[in-house]
């Protein structure tokens, strides 16, 4: 089993993370890694945060020359804006001086307030912060190392930002090729369109003017991985269920669909489903894609194509109506730091949150203690069911 688990808190002195599972003998680039952070940390409408931090992991275990040794894979990543926040989020002896008691709408502040007992909404807001997400990004990269020496890409792209959404005219020919990240990371946006990305830019500007939040809709596509992967025979071993689950924990992230979704329930099931053909050069094959690549919880062989809903970001520039816990009178909420939209974030973060489930699902088929031994149970495997490599 690949697992990972992340500690941290968005203010204090680093956020660490811890890679179990992964083969002995897989190379890790660690540039790779860091590029994915790198990912994270762009896009139009990001606030001041992202000016302070320049993510960048430190191994503590697990590597030796370049190279897994089959040990968990431990590392951290340091918030530079540590220094400004030794006192109030000190660990040991000191108070906070400025407690939090007024909870944000559309924020874990008050539930989890309740919750623990706190009466400093900080101490939920620390940990509940998309902050977070940097080590999740750094973990589903070395995950992705493994996916990558197994042949297999994970892509994704912006599809709409609030009221703006590309044309897929103009983007189809981009996703039925291997230039869609290259292509997507080129816009300040992750937008394909280009024309569609001038006018989301314009929207966020406007958005940012009136004190306001947006979101967005994603698409995510995973190429290269065979049919076969995941299973029907228990609930939670079917894919679209593990890849579902990492998707819709990601901070702000409230609806998940595989294929055409919930345009399919206008449809007739005869316009629906994917009729099935075969052929020497592309052995079994689909005459169509609108599952989305999976089929009964299992990868039919053809590309995996989820869509993610990412609301807009509750922290606003005008807040809205909250009551302050101490006092139980309406105030307006407090106010953190924060973006207009983390939308592009998000598409890079969706990309490495599933990068571990299919990785896990991969060492599932074909796991073993050392890569060598996953490539050639791989090889064997696709010459059995026909397929060429």
């Amino acid at each position: 089993m690949i697992r990972f688990l992340t500690a941290g808190e968005s203010h204090g002195p680093a956020l660490s993370g811890i890679v179990e599972g992964l083969p002995a003998n897989l190379p890790v680039d660690i540039n790779a890694v860091n590029h994915q952070l790198y990912r994270r940390m762009q896009g139009y409408g990001r606030g001041g945060r992202m000016k302070i931090e320049t993510d960048q992991i430190e191994v503590l275990s697990g590597l030796r020359f370049g190279l897994t040794i089959g040990s968990p894979v431990s590392f951290i990543i340091r918030n530079r804006d540590w220094e400004n926040w030794t006192e109030e989020m000190a660990q040991f002896e000191g108070q906070s001086r400025n407690r939090i008691t007024k909870p944000r709408p559309g924020h874990a502040d008050l539930a989890g307030a309740l919750k623990y007992g706190f009466n400093d909404i900080r101490n939920v807001l620390e940990r509940s912060s998309a902050r977070e997400t940097a080590m999740r990004v750094a973990a589903g990269a070395f995950a992705r190392e493994l996916l990558k020496a197994l042949n297999v890409q994970i892509y994704s792209h912006v599809l709409q930002i609030g009221q703006v959404r590309a044309e897929q005219t103009e983007i189809d020919e981009i996703l039925r090729s291997d230039r869609i990240n290259e292509l997507a990371d080129r816009s300040e946006v992750r937008c394909l369109d280009p024309k569609q990305e001038a006018r989301m830019i314009e929207h966020i500007h406007e958005i940012k003017r009136q004190g306001d939040t947006v979101g967005g809709l994603i698409e995510i596509i995973v190429r290269g991985m065979p049919p076969g992967i995941g299973s029907y025979v228990q609930w939670d071993r079917r894919l679209e269920a593990r890849l579902s689950a990492a998707l819709i924990s990601i901070q702000a992230v409230k609806g998940v669909e595989f294929g055409i979704g919930f345009d399919g329930v206008a449809l007739p099931g005869s316009a629906y489903h994917d009729e099935i053909f075969y052929s020497e050069e592309r052995h079994y094959y689909h005459g169509s894609n609108r599952a989305g690549g999976i089929e009964g919880g299992m990868t039919s062989g053809e590309d995996i194509v989820i869509r993610i809903a990412k609301k807009p970001i509750p922290t606003l520039m005008k807040p809205l109506i909250s009551v302050d816990m101490e006092s139980k009178e309406p105030f307006k909420a407090h106010k953190e730091r924060s973006d207009i939209t983390a939308v592009p974030a998000c598409s890079v973060i969706a990309e490495n949150v599933i990068a571990p489930v299919l990785a896990d699902a991969l060492m599932e088929k074909f796991g073993s203690d050392n890569l060598p031994e996953i490539i050639e149970a791989r090889e064997r495997y696709l010459q059995k069911i026909g397929i060429k490599k």
